[in-house]
């Protein structure tokens, strides 16, 4: 079995390629700047481009399944994949696809749209918050010992991007899982006070959380998120206060281990947060 990695240096999509070679599984890997990628010993690595989905034809050539992250142009991609004689694509979605009405609702249930209109089999993998998301804090953590963030009362159970590409390259390789929806959280529901406290565990020093009111946020993080992200992001905050996220069991079921979570993943990228 060949498997075609869209995305395959991003924070997902590296362990997807990661966890198919320890399958046995052979990976063609598709990234922008081959030159500069990294990939285990025997991964076939291509150049390009889901936003020029034709540029991607030849890398389709005896391909039978496919992982594809929600950028560029799927409608087109996955016809592609069809005409190939792709077997299967697995999406990375996100939990937000459950509510298409809003902004990133709607983005990833396009592509999840996109992908199902092809006539390809194939199943979406849906996280929530990705812990990785916590590497915002680096700065205030590494200079001040202080995590900052809007809506401290939130309650999120962030999931870790390892156990999102470990689930990935699981319904990628096996069978029985065409036309179902994966829906991944981690393994506990956190206050943004209470991930503090777990990344200060991981990291082996004190870390004080400070709330940000919603404008302050913005103004940290206007140069790097695009206007209607975080527009959404605090939109989405607002509306689920008052509904903690629920611990799903989904990353232990497929995977057979425990999810990890945020203690373990600082622990993991400690010297990140390291002067």
């Amino acid at each position: 079995m060949r498997v075609l990695v869209t995305g395959a240096t991003g924070s997902v999509g590296k362990h997807v390629v990661d966890n198919l070679v320890k399958a046995g599984v052979t990976v063609r890997a598709v990234t922008r700047n081959p030159d500069n990628a990294t990939f285990p010993d025997g991964v076939e690595v291509v150049a390009g481009d889901l936003e020029q989905p034709d540029s991607l034809t030849d890398a389709l050539t005896d391909v039978q399944r496919v992982y594809v992250f929600p950028g560029g142009d799927t409608k087109r991609f996955a016809e592609l994949a069809r005409q190939a004689g792709v077997e299967r694509i697995v999406t990375l979605s996100s939990a937000s696809a459950a509510y298409p009405d809003d902004w990133g609702g709607r983005h990833h249930r396009d592509v999840e749209i996109a992908v199902e209109e092809s006539g390809v089999p194939w199943t979406h993998v849906r996280p929530g918050m990705f812990i990785g998301n916590l590497f915002e804090w680096v700065e205030g953590i590494r200079a001040e010992g202080v995590a900052r963030a809007p809506y401290g009362a939130l309650r999120l159970a962030p999931v870790h991007e390892g156990d999102i590409g470990a689930v990935a390259a699981k319904v990628l390789v096996e069978d029985g899982h065409e036309g179902r929806i994966y829906q991944l959280t981690g393994p506990e529901t956190l206050s943004r006070a209470e991930m503090a406290g777990a990344v200060a565990a991981g990291i082996g020093r004190p870390v004080r959380f400070e709330e940000l009111t919603p404008d302050q946020w913005r103004e940290r993080v206007s140069a790097f998120i695009p206007a209607p992200a975080v527009d959404w992001l605090l939109q989405l905050a607002a509306d689920n206060l008052d509904n903690p996220e629920p611990v799903l069991s989904t990353v232990p079921d497929l995977l057979g281990r425990p999810a990890r979570g945020v203690t373990e993943w600082a622990t993991e990228n400690a010297d990140a947060f390291r002067a």
